[in-house]
């Protein structure tokens, strides 16, 4: 069976995160249940990254054997026909057997847009995380200079975090300032369970003025979760994009959406 690669988008409000639940009402489950309406059998499918409950996507890259041959526009309007209005497949491509959607991937990108607004907006609620207060950017960025390059993120881990290694290279972490937003652009190997919204959590108590610039050093060093800030709310946070060096695919980064969108 040939094997195809497929370029989605989804809204994380209405789901449950990526990975297929018993209760169902998650994007895997209703991606497969689409499959099977269009191919009339169980489809299987691999993704590049499980996101959590609320956690959004511009392009989340999934993998399957494919059971019937169609044209690559085929396969992104017959899905799409059987897909809910908060999940779209944007491209399908046919990819050589040695393709893997998520240990072929060498990085994976995400943007958490944070809404700094004195009150909150009834249209940004589930898109965007919101703080009330003034931030101090160049703290953050300050702060953020000391994440990048290859650590132990322990402290920035979830309890439940089932990764075999705390290390991750992060390759950068930008801070963009867009009006009302600040976007938080972070690219790395690999990402650990509730990494981003936990960075950002520590970031925005430095912008606070709650912890110096400096603290993220001394945290990172810690490798000790306790000691960090809250986790900031999923509503801000998008997966962008997904590396795969050597194999051709119609988008590698899709992250320009969340720019044009603010």
């Amino acid at each position: 069976m040939p094997r195809m690669a497929l370029g989605l988008a989804y809204d994380g409000r209405p789901w449950r995160g990526w990975q297929t639940q018993p209760g169902g009402q998650t994007v895997q489950d209703t991606l497969e249940a689409a499959l099977q309406a269009f191919v009339g059998r169980a489809v299987p499918t691999v993704c590049a990254g499980r996101t959590d409950t609320g956690v959004h996507a511009v392009l989340q890259v999934v993998h399957l054997e494919a059971p019937v041959e169609r044209a690559e526009r085929a396969w992104v309007r017959g899905l799409n026909a059987h897909l809910p209005e908060s999940v779209a497949v944007r491209w399908a491509s046919p990819v050589p057997e040695s393709f893997h959607a998520r240990f072929s991937a060498t990085g994976r990108r995400y943007v958490y847009r944070l809404l700094v607004d004195p009150v909150r907006s009834p249209l940004w609620v589930g898109r965007a995380g919101w703080c009330f207060r003034p931030l101090d950017v160049a703290a953050m960025r300050e702060a953020a200079s000391a994440l990048v390059g290859t650590h132990d993120f322990t402290s920035f881990r979830s309890s439940q975090c089932q990764a075999a290694s705390p290390v991750r290279t992060m390759h950068s972490l930008r801070i963009h300032e867009h009006g009302r937003f600040l976007l938080f652009s972070l690219h790395a190997n690999a990402f650990l369970h509730h990494m981003v919204r936990n960075l950002v959590g520590g970031l925005v108590y430095v912008g606070l003025g709650r912890q110096p610039a400096s603290w993220m050093a001394e945290l990172l060093a810690a490798r000790n979760r306790s000691l960090g800030a809250p986790t900031y709310a999923p509503d801000g946070l998008y997966l962008t994009g997904v590396d795969y060096p050597g194999f051709l695919l119609p988008e590698a980064d899709n992250s320009h959406e969340i720019l044009e969108t603010t």
